[in-house]
């Protein structure tokens, strides 16, 4: 029987080689970053923390990725520190961004942060022709479920029973609106009477999502903390999905965990914080429900896959907050990699003109797809260039030891 063993593992060594070798055919190239792009879309987003600014990375091996957010000036600088250096070490690229300046960044620099690392992770996919969602694990939901903000086509004009009726005939999963919202702007809003009319538009949602949908209500930090909890209470028995930014972001650390003594409404924070520190304490005291982090606010698909971490260990769902097409593909690439619950936001009705590839949307729902990288394509015609790097700028760190960064 040894004998006999010992036959067979030779004749199984030629096929046994065969297989060891598709990890060596499968290997990154090497590569190095040559240039940057910055391009402005039609009808920009002129909001810093929701810009849809267009970034392309390219390569000395002919690929380009494409990535999403920030601002020409943090994206010039963000972009100063990856060129010439490999594009697939994506944490190396993301510690330089991050410390490479004399200080750490804002909000507003992190989302250019975001802009690199996405375009980072499209020449990765791209370089082993595979989409994302692949590198980071596969993905284990066969779709993302969506809610809808506002009116769904056709709803726009009609009650707020209406339209979040129409939004779960639509295949939405959640219908969700804005507390006691008011048209226009500069309007006088009075937070401790408009928490009553908070409660009666949370009976008309209720009823129209009917008692197998589901409704969810942004405060946006309207309110101050004593109406907050007064509305929680009131919209209880309606049972919301979340309720959204209940108190300034300012107080959230203080206010929240006292919040979530006084309400069984499941509470959702974070879409304006940019980074994991900021909301690590609020996950691990199980403060909030849901998460509102998104792309490429965060500082790119890098951060996201930390932050998720962070909330599968708490068990926190993930909810991220609308931003641009781009940086929605990207989403749909780590959401559906996380085993926690997500539901994501889409309000895209229209075609984007310059993506003709974009994502895979139907009947209120987001599925990840094969296409390699992010699976978007980019038509360059409707894009106006405003920026370009291919000079490196030495970052202010210092190597460890072993080769790691760490301050200068």
């Amino acid at each position: 029987m040894q004998r006999r063993a010992f036959l067979q593992s030779i004749a199984a060594a030629p096929l046994a080689g065969a297989f060891s070798s598709r990890p060596l055919e499968a290997a990154l190239p090497k590569a190095t970053i040559t240039r940057v792009n910055i391009y402005e879309p039609p009808d920009r987003n002129p909001s810093f923390n929701q810009s849809d600014m267009v970034v392309t990375i390219e390569t000395d091996i002919g690929i380009t990725g494409v990535g999403e957010g920030g601002v020409k000036d943090t994206l010039e600088q963000c972009a100063g520190y990856v060129i010439g250096n490999d594009p697939f070490k994506t944490e190396l690229a993301w510690q330089e961004m991050y410390i490479g300046a004399f200080y750490p960044p804002g909000r507003e620099k992190i989302h250019a942060v975001g802009a690199i690392d996405l375009a980072l992770w499209d020449i990765k996919g791209k370089a082993l022709d595979l989409p994302v969602h692949q590198i980071l694990g596969g993905a284990l939901r066969e779709h993302c479920e969506c809610y809808r903000t506002g009116a769904v086509p056709g709803a726009a004009g009609l009650s707020i029973a209406e339209r979040a009726r129409a939004a779960m005939e639509a295949g939405y999963r959640s219908f969700r609106m804005g507390a006691a919202n008011i048209p226009g702007r500069g309007r006088l809003y009075n937070t401790h009477t408009a928490v009553r009319q908070i409660a009666r538009d949370a009976r008309e949602a209720r009823e129209g999502v009917g008692s197998e949908g589901d409704w969810c209500i942004d405060f946006h930090q309207r309110l101050d903390y004593p109406d907050a909890v007064r509305a929680c209470r009131l919209i209880e028995e309606y049972e919301p999905y979340f309720v959204e930014d209940p108190v300034r972001d300012e107080q959230a650390l203080e206010d929240i965990p006292k919040l979530r003594g006084m309400t069984t409404c499941p509470l959702a924070h974070g879409e304006e914080w940019g980074q994991r520190w900021d909301f690590n304490t609020l996950l691990a005291n199980h403060d909030i429900d849901y998460i509102r982090a998104t792309l490429p606010n965060v500082g790119g698909i890098t951060e996201m896959m930390k932050i998720a971490a962070l909330c599968e260990t708490h068990a926190i769902g993930i909810v991220p907050h609308f931003t641009g097409p781009i940086a929605t593909a990207a989403l749909v690439n780590c959401m559906s990699t996380y085993p926690g619950s997500v539901m994501m936001e889409f309000n895209h009705d229209d075609p984007i003109n310059y993506l003709p590839d974009f994502v895979d949307f139907r009947q209120g729902k987001l599925y990840p797809n094969d296409r390699p990288g992010l699976g978007v394509t980019l038509d360059m015609g409707p894009l106006t260039k405003i920026g370009e790097v291919t000079e490196a700028i030495a970052g202010r760190t210092y190597d460890r030891p072993d080769g790691s960064l760490t301050h200068w």
